[in-house]
């Protein structure tokens, strides 16, 4: 098929409105696009002019939602249970000590099976004292049973904001998703971003079905939540038969992931990895692997080090949890070794997160690929060409040489 044909038949791209904004508006206008009906806010830097941007969308009549002022984070997110229940599109954002805060309800939260959508601004750990950017706040609840996606650029926040309440609420995973979106480097920074037509979001969003399995009604009453466990009856049973809806619910969440993004392409014209994406890799002996925004300046330093002659590629994953283990072994196949470069410290085995995980589907592999740990980033510190450069040197000599136990600490002499 010619060229020409294959543009003929390519379906029309929509009418968009092209626009300047950070990551935190662009943030407010995905969740407006996806029309809520109640969202909670308490503002905590680095995601205070998020919900800035929602509640001025609600005032201005932009957004016609709920709209709950809370005295904190914990009420933040146990308000939204209450809408989620009666069933509500609910959406909150939060980052650091306002996560920390929240977590209670934010653990009850996937295990209700509530398709709340929450933004995390991700930022560091507050001792030593940070309001910068991290994955520190999102990793450290990366077990609590909520998706988790990372986005690489403004464009991609707005576009994974509307996704990610479709991915919710699809009757196959029915679980609460975070988009992550770096603090500092993606909350405010600005880019040229492409604004999709409301009537064409509402096309791609379909019907609202978000709580078909419960929803609280004053005419039928019901126990949500109620004590399972224990010892006697059939507390133990449900209680294992709740935890392995959940881990199912994860699982199909890879499956249901892709195939929204595969629509949301076919429908805007834009796409983005689902479960990661794969840069200058079908050739390469080796690659290093990023999370985030820090993949603009890794994607430069291996364009730069290919025209230098060295044979490595990225892999960026967008989707942590659930862990694309399938995915990320395909590209893994491809190399012979690896460099892992995390914004967050895995305190019990003196490595980033990510570089954990992979390490566990790395065993599932059945082969050996050396591997080695590198932490940046922390509190708002830059990742530059130059700090990628060194990982790709590093990684490279894992080629020859044994992998490093200690990880390498990118920005220790700063």
């Amino acid at each position: 098929m010619s060229t020409a044909t294959l543009e003929k038949t390519a379906p029309a791209k929509p009418k968009q409105k092209v626009i300047l904004c950070e990551g935190n508006e662009a943030a407010a206008l995905g969740v407006a696009l996806a029309r809520p009906d109640m969202v909670a806010v308490y503002p905590i830097t680095p995601q205070s002019s998020l919900v800035e941007h929602v509640a001025k969308l609600i005032a201005d009549g932009r957004m016609d939602a709920d709209i709950v002022d809370a005295e904190g984070e914990h009420s933040v997110l146990s308000v939204l249970q209450g809408g989620a229940l009666a069933g509500a599109r609910t959406y909150t954002a939060t980052c650091g000590p306002g996560l920390a805060f929240m977590f209670e309800p934010y653990f009850r939260t996937s295990g209700m099976r509530l398709p709340i959508v929450m933004t995390i601004v991700t930022r560091d750990g507050i001792t030593p004292q940070s309001v910068w950017g991290g994955h520190q706040d999102a990793m450290t609840v990366r077990e609590v049973g909520w998706v988790q996606m990372y986005c690489e650029t403004v464009q991609e926040v707005l576009d994974t904001t509307v996704m990610a309440f479709r991915i919710a609420e699809h009757h196959d995973v029915m679980l609460p998703v975070n988009i992550c979106l770096d603090g500092n480097y993606l909350s405010y920074g600005a880019s040229r971003t492409e604004l999709p037509d409301q009537a064409d979001v509402d096309e791609f969003m379909g019907h609202k079905d978000v709580n078909w399995h419960v929803a609280l009604d004053p005419l039928r009453p019901m126990a949500v939540d109620p004590l399972t466990g224990g010892s006697g009856g059939k507390g133990p049973s449900t209680f294992v038969r709740y935890r392995k809806g959940q881990c199912k619910g994860m699982q199909n969440a890879l499956r249901v992931i892709t195939e929204v993004h595969e629509e949301w392409a076919q429908k805007f014209g834009r796409s983005f990895s689902p479960l990661l994406e794969e840069y200058r890799l079908d050739d390469a002996d080796y690659a290093i692997m990023t999370l985030g925004s820090m993949t603009g300046a890794a994607k430069d330093a291996i364009d730069e080090a290919r025209d230098a002659g060295k044979r490595v590629g990225l892999i960026k994953l967008k989707t942590f949890s659930p862990f694309p283990v399938e995915a990320l072994l395909k590209s893994l196949g491809k190399i012979q070794a690896l460099g892992v470069v995390d914004r967050s410290v895995g305190f019990r085995w003196n490595c980033g997160p990510m570089f954990q995980e992979t390490m566990g589907a790395l065993y599932r592999l059945g082969r050996h690929v050396p591997a080695m740990s590198f932490i940046g980033g922390l509190a708002g510190a830059d990742l530059t060409t130059a700090h990628f450069h060194r990982v790709i040197d590093a990684t490279e000599q894992l080629l020859s040489n044994p992998a490093p136990i200690e990880p390498v600490w990118l920005n220790e002499n700063d």
